[in-house]
């Protein structure tokens, strides 16, 4: 690993807005490559943050870049799109995400370095890590990031033999131009982001994207546990490997708790005790397919999947107190994500909430009976009580976690439940930064009552 000449993009012009986790990074990056670096963030707290970045607002004055670098969460279409993405759209500016410049500038460095991109409504995370994880432990130079993690540009240049593992949201895939995955996953898919893609066949359209330039050469790794990602697997160009945590027919699939896949056993799931659940199941096949492709020993990829330790908030233990186990599983920001972690469960206590998702709830039903009583919290708890009032649910309305943690402790042990679990089904913004944030607060107010104290 080393890093990018420094005048890899001399005489390029990039405007980049949002100097956020992505794009501050970005900026940075670009202009150590030896670009000029105009940036905004609409944000006067991010701007005073933003040290010796270049600053204008460019929604005046001229607009004569060679892209606009658009942090993900900002809109460049639908719903609404930002003044400045409008301004690069009608002057014929492209608009690019930093995953797009990392490859442009890897290939502009000479590395012929591998690119893989996994994307699916849920998964993605732990299967970028996995996949990160074992190729590591077999020795491959490895960066993974994107949408989990490092900003892609802030990952490093990789040899000839490195593999780049990039966690791709349907935001990102919707800006690029010319990166070309030599193995792409799509693992899933469930409605989400609607209001970013119009339709759900808009947000499928930009998830299928994960998938273009590819060559007979790649590998196209498709999960077929649900329909929609199924229908994506007709017509793709790359070698296909279908991949599922319970259907025996899938090319890598899990059956009796023993990963197979044609040549035969490759890992004992039970020994890996970080992916518990079929959803785990399918993403160990995906992580596995692609490795097997990229060369790792079926060994290694065992080994890899035995040693995994787990994703920070995703059904993260982060304490145990009197037989209690408390689950951080704040990652868990839609229904079907929060299913993936009730299944593994056959008694609980909930905390849900937040900003809820098209649909809320109400796709959980079947699995409500296992939980013995939940503490809704956030924006949108009202909607949440609603579906739990009419399946004759427990809960209470606590609002905040703070409120939350010891009423969960206080319930589980009055009713001799062993897991807390924090599945919000929501998103996190009323109340926190992030799932990150949430999550970690969580964590504070669980280990402060092992304490025997207040977080």
């Amino acid at each position: 690993m080393s890093d990018f000449p420094a005048n890899l993009f001399s005489g390029k012009r990039f405007a980049v807005v949002g100097l956020g986790k992505n794009g501050s990074p970005a900026a940075r990056t670009l202009a150590a490559m030896g670009a000029q670096v105009t940036a905004w963030d609409d944000s006067a707290a991010a701007r005073a943050a933003a040290g010796d970045l270049t600053l204008r607002d460019l929604r005046d004055g001229a607009f004569d870049f060679d892209a606009l670098v658009l942090s993900p969460g900002i809109p460049h279409t639908l719903p609404r799109p930002h003044p400045i993405a409008a301004r690069a759209l009608a002057a014929g500016v492209p608009v690019l995400s930093d995953a797009e410049l990392l490859f442009q500038a890897v290939r502009l460095a000479g590395s012929r370095a591998r690119f893989v991109g996994i994307t699916g409504t849920n998964g993605k995370s732990t299967t970028t890590a996995l996949l990160a994880h074992v190729l590591e432990g077999a020795g491959v130079p490895v960066a993974a990031g994107g949408n989990l993690g490092p900003a892609a540009l802030a990952l490093p240049l990789l040899p000839h033999d490195g593999v780049y593992v990039l966690e791709m949201s349907s935001y990102m895939l919707e800006r690029l131009a010319s990166l070309r995955f030599d193995a792409a996953a799509m693992l899933n898919l469930s409605a989400d982001h609607i209001d970013r893609h119009g339709d759900m066949a808009g947000y499928v359209r930009a998830k299928r994207a994960v998938f273009d330039r590819q060559t007979a050469a790649d590998l196209a790794v498709v999960g077929v546990d649900d329909a929609l990602s199924c229908e994506m697997a007709a017509g793709l160009p790359a070698q296909m490997k279908t991949v599922s945590g319970t259907a025996a027919e899938a090319d890598v699939h899990c059956v009796d708790g023993v990963l197979c896949d044609q040549a035969g056993p490759i890992f004992r799931m039970a020994d890996a005790r970080a992916l518990p659940g079929a959803h785990n199941a399918q993403n160990a096949a995906a992580a596995s397919a692609m490795a097997l492709f990229l060369g790792v020993s079926r060994a290694d990829v065992a080994r890899g999947l035995a040693s995994y330790p787990g994703l920070p908030h995703r059904q993260q233990l982060v304490a145990t107190i009197d037989g209690v186990r408390f689950i951080n599983d704040s990652k868990a920001t839609n229904a079907d994500a929060t299913e993936r972690a009730l299944v593994c469960y056959d008694r609980l206590i909930w905390i849900a909430g937040g900003m809820a998702k098209a649909g809320g709830i109400v796709p959980l039903a079947p699995l409500f009976p296992r939980i013995t009583r939940a503490l809704l919290i956030g924006r949108d708890a009202p909607v949440l009580a609603e579906t739990l009032t009419a399946h004759h649910v427990p809960f209470d309305m606590v609002e905040t976690l703070e409120a939350a943690v010891p009423a969960a402790f206080a319930a589980a042990r009055a009713a001799q439940v062993p897991v807390v679990l924090l599945s919000p089904a929501c998103a996190s913004w009323d109340q926190f930064t992030g799932y990150d944030q949430r999550g970690d607060r969580f964590g504070e107010l669980a280990r402060g009552l092992a304490a025997g104290g207040a977080a």
